[in-house]
Parts: C-alpha cells; structure tokens; sequence
C-alpha cells in the first residue's frame, strides 16, 4: 500500500510529466532554450549559434513546425528569438503569426543562424544556444529534459547552473517507481486526485479531431477510414482506435497549430498514451471512474519506462507509449494485476527494437503498429496467453522485463543510433 506522501509525489510527477505541447518537443526545445538566450541578452541578436546533441538533431531534422508550413531547426530558431516567450514552455511559439514566419525567413537568408553538433557530451538530450549582439552576448543551455535550464550566462557571468546549485533538483527526480506501485496508484488512488488526467484526454481528442478536418502529413488516418481502408480494417473498436490515435499524429507532424498532451517530453507518447484507451472506454462504454484509472495507469506506465530509457534513444518512443495503453486497455477489459503484467510482458515480446529515425510524419504509421500491438497484447493477457521467461528477452518479473527493454534502447541500441544518423545526414 503507497503512503499518502509517495501518492502526493507521484501526482506531482505525473503533473510534471503529462503536460501541453504545440509540435514536435524537440524542435520546440531548441526555439524555448533561443527565446531564453534572446531574453538574456536582453534585444534581438544579430547572430545565433546552437549546438545539439546527435539524438535532438535526429528529432528535429525532419518534422513540421506549428503554424509554418515549414519543416526543420532553421525556422524553429529564428522564432525562438523572434516572438518565443521561454515562460509558455512548450508552447513557446503560441503567439506566432504569419507575418513572424516571414520576419523568420528573412533571418534565415541572411544568414545569421549556424547550427552544429555538440561533440563529446553524455546527455542525449542537449541544446546549447549562443545568441551575439555587437559585444554583447548570453548563454543558455537545456539539458536532461526538455524544460530543465542546467546553465544561464550572460557575457560570462553566469546567472545560474546545475554546477553552482542555483538550480535545484526537483524533489520528484528522486521517486523510484515498479510496476507494482504504478499499478496501486492507479487502482487506489482517490479520484478526485487524478481526476485532472481527464484534461489530457479532452486536449488530445480534440487535436484528433481537428485532425480530421484538414489533410496532414500521409493522412495515415484517413487511409484507414477510406474506401479500401475499410474495405480491410472495418469498421470495429480496433480501427477507431488506430485512426483516432494516428490522426492527432499526422497533424502535430506535420506542424499543425494544435496543442496535444505529451508525456515524458513528447507529444507522440502523449497521444499514444491516451488516445487508443479513450477510444476503447467511448465504445464500450465504460464508467469516467475507470476511464480515468485507465488513464493514469497508461501515463504512468509510460512514465516508469521513460525513467529507466531516458527521454531520447534509439528506441522508437511509441514502444513505451503503446505499452503503457496497452495495460490501460487490459484494465478496462476487467484485466487484474496479473493480466496487466502480461499485456507488458506481450508487448515486450513483439515490438521491441523499433527504432527511432526522428521525428516526421511517418511517425503516424509507427503510432498505429504501436496502438494494434497494444490491442493483440491486451486480449491475448484477458485471455491468459503471455510470452513466457523462455522466450527472448521476456523474464518472469515485470520490472525486469522492462528493464530489459529498456537496457536495450538506452545501451544496446547506441550504435544503431548513431548509424541512423549518419544515414539521415548523408542523404
């Protein structure tokens, strides 16, 4: 049984964890840590040099930026110094206009923005940003995740670091999550404490449905509410749950102005967190109570995964995020503890090794292999089939079983990674 202080701790890390975003967080990430430099230094700069680690690079390389018509870092930059506000956090870039997005590409053509890889670092996660003005200049660094300033300096004073203790560590940083705690909260908690969950369903619902008004991306959703999709997929609980989760994808992918809830730092997961348990619980039925315990055991799932992966690796993020709906889903289903422990342990044994090649529409069909994976597993754990501990890297223990999943993409996984960069480089 949790305590009433390690529930108060886990409400407050999911409420740091699931949070708004507008595109793709690591874009967004490099226009926040610009906007903060450009506030330091107190006037626009004539010129901006940002350093990133090969992971941000990856993510950034090839999606949409909200509201732009745009795809990539050069205009996420110019926008940061332009109109970002480092205050709105992920949604940095809610106050663009059409007019900015010219004033950006003026910018770009002058060419005041050098971009570069940060060589020699451990984090995965790292935006390192020099913003100039004559003599002037300021420093801004994010680090670890994608909100977290580690150093602020302007002309080589330094306003703040992680190094100095001006910046301190958040209390939360230091719960440690199993899957049986993430199961007990979510069962026991009392629902007016997590009541709040709801709002990350009705935010990314309606991204899905704006979605559904515009074309964005490989309209992965509407080819399977097509003719011939239908023709196929039916018209069942499993295709509403893939169309509904990919079409919030397609259009955030593709930089349309809507705000999704993310998890963990991305909107993706986010989405693939809440959309296919939400689609189930309005087809079957089923009461808010449940909904909103189903809901917060997907996001905390996703949570107690990502803690252990890192925010970035060569794992494609829609595992986890699909994993976590996927013991959401089994919940709703009447699945138990036990069940819910085989969804993992079925997910684990299917789509581990996906690999994350950045951010980009595309990303809408990797969302719908996650979300029918998590369907399979669910109903093959209520109907008692699991992959069993002699079967590849699946072991009788939950949190291994993760562990393992997880040692795979953050360790294993480092060269692949560094390949598929190469690769998007060199093309």
């Amino acid at each position: 049984m949790l305590s009433e202080s390690e529930c108060k701790q886990i409400v407050c890390l999911i409420k740091k964890e699931v949070v708004p975003a507008i595109g793709c967080t690591e874009p967004i990430a490099v226009s926040l840590c610009v906007a903060k430099a450009t506030e330091i230094l107190g006037e626009f700069p004539d010129k901006i040099k940002v350093l990133l680690s090969a992971n941000i690079l990856k993510n950034a390389m090839g999606v949409g930026i909200p509201g732009t018509k745009m795809v990539g870092l050069p205009i996420a930059i110019a926008l940061g110094a332009l109109i970002g506000k480092s205050e709105y956090g992920l949604q940095v870039l809610k106050d663009l206009k059409p007019a900015d997005v010219e004033d950006g590409k003026k910018y770009i053509a002058e060419k005041r923005i050098e971009i570069g890889l940060k060589e020699n670092i451990e984090d995965n996660l790292y935006i390192e940003v020099l913003c100039q003005k004559d003599n002037e200049e300021s420093i801004a660094v994010i680090k670890g995740t994608h909100t977290n300033f580690s150093y602020l300096a302007k002309n080589g004073n330094i306003l703040s670091s992680e190094g100095n203790n001006s910046i301190k560590k958040d209390e939360n940083d230091d719960i440690i999550l199993s899957f049986s705690k993430v199961y007990d909260f979510a069962i026991t908690a009392p629902i007016e404490n997590i009541h709040f969950i709801l709002q990350a369903a009705e935010v990314n619902r309606t991204a899905s449905k704006l979605s559904a008004q515009g074309s964005y991306g490989h309209n992965v959703a509407k080819t399977m509410t097509g003719t011939l999709g239908k023709q196929i997929f039916g018209d069942s609980m499993l295709s509403h749950m893939m169309a509904y989760t990919a079409a919030a994808c397609d259009a955030r992918m593709d930089g349309a102005m809507i705000p999704v809830m993310s998890n963990s730092g991305s909107g993706n997961q986010g989405i693939t967190a809440t959309l296919p348990v939400l689609t189930y619980a309005e087809d079957t039925d089923c009461s808010e109570e449940n909904l909103i315990r189903a809901l917060i055991l997907s996001h905390l799932t996703v949570v107690y995964i990502k803690q252990k992966l890192g925010r970035l690796s060569a794992l494609c993020g829609c595992v986890a995020a699909a994993t976590g709906a996927s013991c959401g889903i089994t919940y709703l289903m009447g699945g138990d503890y036990n069940q819910i422990t085989f969804a993992v342990k079925n997910m684990v044994g299917n789509i581990t090794g996906m690999i994350c090649d950045g951010a980009k529409p595309s990303c809408a069909l990797k969302i719908s292999s996650g979300v029918s994976t998590a369907v399979l597993s669910a109903i093959m754990a209520i109907e008692h089939k699991v992959v069993s501990s002699l079967e590849g890297i699946v072991d009788d223990d939950v949190d291994k079983t993760i562990e393992n999943l997880t040692s795979i993409g953050a360790v294993g996984m480092q060269e692949t990674d560094k390949l598929v960069l190469k690769i998007m480089t060199s093309k």
